[in-house]
């Protein structure tokens, strides 16, 4: 493992070459609408929060309070990627700026929603000194190849979970701050997937084993989260995030990109490796098959008591 982080040191500068010339620099603060914003009661005497004074829905609340918390655990998630990684040269420069860039996520989302009053500031502070008091430990700590396909799925599926979350919001600056926010994770996927690419070429076998686990275990780094999964059936049902969308939208992609199914140079570890991801994607389809018709069914009762 120690070998394969140091042969894919000239992968890593090339790519964070390629992520500064191509990343655009941008203002959280621009996209905060400051001017709605009004002291809240405590020491400044201002207006306590009640929920009439938010705008958005109820799902789209929800999702960006996941999506926020998610966000807030940065400095756990920095100490997983600067351990694994390193400190020095081109990966220690790239955990650093990958660490600032991230950052202003929670900074930005966390503005907009408390200019625009649309959480309880209370609860949502609460909510995440319980969150970041947990910590988080990755279940591929310990393994190069598994922690670079783990965040080449995770960032795709951040992104994802981000613009849809915006699109769903009904306020066009929300939206915008979010699609900022999902293009970052963008370039963030594009890194991490074309290290994936090249562990595939310089170790085959290694590499799919570690798609293979991370695939068939998968779990989004927020899933910590108190009353997780209630929130995440909330945010399934809305189309934020779903199986289908994580099977079409997440996996599909970087599996195609990467020519996972279709390699040619793997030994007998990884054919048994290859069938078991494809035997586990199927049973994901229909999975994702199933929760949409249950859904619909759903849809369609409640529009039937209207």
């Amino acid at each position: 493992m120690t070998s394969l982080l140091y042969d894919l040191e000239p992968v890593v500068e090339t790519n964070l070459n390629r992520h500064i010339a191509t990343a655009k620099e941008w203002f959280p603060h621009e996209y905060v609408p400051w001017s709605q914003g009004r002291d809240f009661d405590g020491i400044l005497g201002g207006e306590a929060w009640a929920p009439d004074q938010s705008k958005l829905s109820d799902v789209a609340r929800t999702s960006l309070i996941v999506n926020l918390l998610t966000e807030d655990n940065l400095p756990s998630y920095h100490h997983e990627i600067a351990h694994m990684f390193g400190r020095d040269g081109a990966w220690g420069t790239w955990v650093h700026r990958w660490t600032a860039e991230e950052g202003r996520h929670g900074v930005a989302i966390r503005d907009y929603l408390l200019a625009t009053r649309a959480v309880d500031p209370i609860a949502l502070e609460r909510a995440r000194m319980l969150h970041m008091g947990g910590g988080y430990i990755s279940h591929h700590t310990g393994n190069v190849v598994n922690s670079i396909a783990y965040v080449s799925f995770q960032e795709l599926a951040t992104r994802v979970s981000h613009r849809n979350t915006g699109r769903i919001s009904g306020d066009p600056i929300c939206d915008q701050l979010l699609a900022k926010i999902a293009a970052d994770e963008n370039l963030h996927m594009l890194f991490y997937r074309n290290l994936l690419g090249a562990a595939f070429d310089m170790a085959p076998d290694m590499a799919m084993q570690a798609v293979r686990e991370v695939i068939t275990d998968f779990q989004m780094p927020g899933h910590t989260i108190e009353n997780f999964g209630r929130k995440s059936v909330q945010m399934a049902m809305a189309g934020v995030y779903d199986l289908r969308i994580h099977h079409d939208e997440v996996v599909t992609p970087i599996l195609r990109q990467l020519n996972v199914m279709t390699r040619t140079d793997l030994g007998p570890e990884g054919e048994a490796d290859r069938e078991k991801l494809a035997a586990f994607m199927s049973e994901l389809d229909r999975n994702a098959s199933r929760f949409e018709e249950k859904r619909e069914a759903s849809r369609a009762r409640a529009a039937a008591r209207l």
